[in-house]
């Protein structure tokens, strides 16, 4: 029998990929900061861990364009970013949200990155790597993501 790994700090560290299902969208974590404000991380899981993955040009995109896009729809977003493993992203909200409000916020977001006519700021004074985009493939990610949905909430395989 396998012994249980240690506990990390890491959040994403201490679940097991091995019995997700993605898609998703799981509230991953949440701090209470000084002064009574609460942060909120999600973990929004585009390809299935160890199995399949987002190619990097696909993930720059998706990370300009749905961060840009995002935050016409709220302004309790702190960030989005992407995780290593090119899986999927991270979402940071200020404060507590129920899981629908959350998951109608990344619908609304995929859906204009699904139509979107250019990935925001891809350009060598705004990017860091702005050769490294793909605007099809940011939206061919987005609406896979979109017609999964009726997957997004259920986590564990």
């Amino acid at each position: 029998m396998e012994a249980p790994p240690v506990k990390m700090n890491v959040e994403s560290f201490n679940l097991d990929h091995r019995s997700v299902q993605a898609p998703y969208v799981r509230l991953a974590d949440t701090k209470a900061l000084p002064g009574g404000a609460v942060l909120s991380k999600y973990d929004i899981r585009f390809c299935q861990p160890n199995v399949e993955h987002l190619e990097m040009p696909v993930v720059h995109s998706l990370e300009h364009t749905f961060a840009e896009h995002v935050r016409n729809h709220s302004d309790d977003v702190v960030d989005f970013s992407p995780m290593g493993c090119q899986t999927g992203f991270y979402l940071l909200l200020v404060g507590e949200h129920e899981l629908t409000e959350v998951t109608d916020l990344v619908a609304r977001a995929l859906e204009d990155v699904a139509t979107a006519e250019e990935v925001p700021a891809a350009n060598d004074v705004q990017c860091g790597w702005a050769a490294s985009h793909t605007l099809a493939g940011a939206q061919d990610a987005a609406r896979t993501m979109l017609e999964r949905r009726p997957e997004w909430g259920q986590v564990q395989a």
